[in-house]
């Protein structure tokens, strides 16, 4: 990509037995607490975490001007790219925050991941049910993962239960929690009690 060299890239611990590449979600960038919280996180649990910005958000990082996202085919070369760093045998999954996830999920195949995951995928958009974007979950991984909030506004349980998922698309709902795994005031919880939660499901998806 000619932009890669202004697009931020942050590894964390290297050295983990396995490799996910996370994409962040159309509103914030690598650096939101939920792409460092995530990325921590998973770092403590011997998996290495390669987090980017897409090129419309570090084009926003540079310049203060906010810019809507790329197209699909841009934001796909952009973590193809990203992946492509990479040439050692390390076992990859493909991780994004919603709009991120729907980039890894389309990429899974191409990219030899052992799967994809989502955090808070954007089944439609928002008002819009009707416009579904179930086709972004097709791929021939073994088994994916999904974890949803089920306040999610993009996929709430009582829609997502009428879908015809695919048979490789395990789905674990985090109870209370929205489009970004927050919880209410009102549930007494502490939003890094969801993404803990979050992070012990990745865990347990992981093949190290």
């Amino acid at each position: 990509m000619s932009d890669l060299q202004r697009v931020a890239m942050k590894q964390d611990n290297a050295d983990g037995a396995v490799r996910i590449i996370f994409a962040h979600g159309a509103g914030a960038g690598l650096q939101s607490d939920f792409m460092q919280y995530f990325a921590l996180g998973l770092a403590l649990k011997n998996i290495e975490v390669v987090r980017f910005n897409f090129p419309y958000w570090q084009k926003f990082m540079d310049t203060g001007v906010r810019r809507p996202p790329n197209p699909m085919a841009e934001l796909e070369h952009c973590m193809r790219t990203v992946a492509q760093q990479y040439n050692d045998n390390k076992s990859l999954y493909l991780m994004g925050k919603s709009m991120g996830a729907r980039v890894a999920f389309r990429l899974a195949d191409e990219l030899n991941a052992s799967a994809a995951i989502a955090l808070g995928f954007p089944f439609h958009p928002v008002g819009k049910p009707e416009k579904l974007r179930l086709d972004d979950l097709d791929n021939s991984c073994d088994q994916n993962l999904i974890i949803q909030g089920t306040r999610d506004s993009f996929g709430k349980p009582e829609e997502v239960a009428g879908y015809n998922l695919p048979k490789n698309v395990s789905l674990q709902w985090i109870e209370h929690g929205d489009h970004s795994l927050e919880p209410t005031k009102r549930s007494g919880l502490a939003r890094e009690q969801l993404w803990q939660n979050a992070i012990e499901q990745i865990e347990k998806q992981v093949r190290y």
